[in-house]
């Protein structure tokens, strides 16, 4: 209560809330996470400027989950949003995030929020089931595509690797959506990441007048990868690093409209990224730093990503070792905002506010690693179990571990030393925590492995 009487002391409106997902960017691909030659001094300025994670998790290692998670609060084993088999939503697939999830911006939207989805959705392909639509889902406006840029790719596409990494803009045939119109097919990828940030900035000045909320899911640096004529070529990281200057530059040109507008002191942006760097695709992929592994991984690189909160004259400048993740925007939004939270199910996402705040210590002390609908490891503290290991991002059958492997991530954050052994309480005390968690899952079923047949 003390701190909500501190924000809102004087007569004024719920604070707009901007949420910014990178797609498969790394933890050490920010000059203010210590990449030696990506440049991004607009992310590094909101690190300095506000609060910066050491220790902020994705829900899920790849991005139909993680995406699920950051709108609903709830780890999607309980949506159905995950599966092993098939990871994230297809062109063709017939599922999406059931009607009955209520998301942050159906909740925003009932508060009078101004919603707003700008970018990559994947949690729902309308042209096969019109209820994976934003507009179901709680977002007033939605530009972008529906799923990834390297999926609908054009017959003769070279598949695997190789295919992905082909920038010849022949081969792709992504739809991009002005709300329920195809407005281009194929999208001009060379022009998203502006075109996405012309729409953020016109979303915020059109909506200025009224608390709005803002979600700008990029589709980049997802492979395919391609910068606009402006960034290519700029970056001594080689294309990549392009991409992530030009992401940088779409994120300086969004705090620098909330300064101009004079909404930045009534503004919470939220930096992160859906998972860690997909590895396999080499140069085009990006980089996790000193942690291990990538995108489809439970090991810290594969879900530990940067985070960075902003709010002028709100948040304290700083940088913080608190655990958190994406499940904890979900509470701390709709908390911020005067919402009250959903009712009827269980919520994994905890309120950040003492951390972002400065008046208490977090609420956090574990995080969960699941990799589909199975999980893998399981942290509480600095303890890290893995009860089951795979190595990178491919389909390679999982080490199953009588005895957990543990790793103390204080001392190890490359999860370098298996300590097992030496320490057997804290994997008793992982275990217990497990068992709790295990007791609140219901019934699953996914929504990922239903697909449409093509014609033929």
């Amino acid at each position: 209560m003390l701190f909500a009487a501190a924000v809102f002391a004087a007569p004024q409106r719920a604070p707009n809330i901007v949420i910014i997902l990178a797609d498969d960017l790394g933890y050490g691909d920010l000059g203010c996470y210590g990449h030696p030659s990506i440049r991004t001094p607009n992310l590094d300025r909101m690190a300095a400027e506000g609060m910066r994670f050491t220790q902020f998790y994705s829900a899920a290692e790849v991005c139909t989950p993680s995406r699920a998670a950051l709108l609903t609060g709830r780890l999607p084993i309980r949506s159905g949003m995950c599966s092993e088999q098939f990871r994230v939503l297809r062109p063709r697939s017939t599922g999406c995030l059931p009607a009955d999830e209520i998301t942050l911006a159906e909740a925003l939207q009932a508060k009078g929020y101004a919603t707003g989805v700008i970018g990559k959705w994947h949690l729902g392909v309308w042209s096969i089931n019109p209820e994976g639509h934003p507009r179901r889902h709680g977002f007033d406006f939605n530009f972008g595509l529906p799923h990834s840029n390297d999926m609908d790719a054009n017959p003769g596409n070279p598949k695997g690797v190789s295919g992905r990494l082909d920038q010849d803009a022949k081969w792709w045939n992504s739809p991009l959506y002005r709300n329920e119109e195809i407005i281009e097919r194929p999208a001009d990828q060379a022009r998203l990441t502006k075109r996405y940030t012309e729409e953020a900035v016109r979303f915020i000045r059109e909506n200025k007048a009224r608390p709005f909320f803002l979600y700008l899911p990029h589709t980049f640096p997802h492979v395919p990868l391609f910068a606009s004529a402006e960034f290519r070529g700029r970056s001594a990281r080689g294309l990549y690093g392009d991409v992530v200057e030009e992401l940088d530059g779409s994120v300086g040109q969004v705090l620098d409209t909330l300064r101009k507008e004079k909404l930045d002191d009534n503004t919470l942006v939220f930096f992160t990224s859906d998972n860690g760097p997909w590895l396999i695709m080499g140069l085009a992929g990006g980089s996790a730093g000193l942690l291990k592994e990538g995108k489809g991984s439970t090991w810290e690189g594969g879900m530990r990503v940067p985070g960075i909160a902003w709010w002028p004259g709100k948040i304290k400048p700083g940088v913080t070792r608190e655990l958190a993740g994406m499940v904890d925007l979900f509470p701390t939004c709709l908390a911020l905002a005067g919402a009250p939270l959903p009712a009827g199910r269980v919520l994994d996402g905890v309120d950040m506010a003492p951390v972002l705040f400065g008046t208490g210590p977090g609420k956090r002390d574990s995080w969960l690693f699941y990799r589909g609908e199975r999980l893998y490891a399981a942290r509480q503290g600095p303890w890290k179990a893995h009860f089951l290991t795979r190595a990178g991002y491919g389909q390679a059958k999982a080490d199953e571990h009588a005895t957990p492997q543990l790793y103390n991530l204080d001392a190890d954050p490359g999860e370098a030393h298996n300590v097992a052994e030496q320490n057997p309480r804290p994997i008793e005390s992982i275990a217990k925590m497990v068992e709790a968690h295990r007791a609140t899952l219901g019934p699953f079923k996914t929504q990922l492995e239903g697909v449409v047949q093509p014609v033929k």
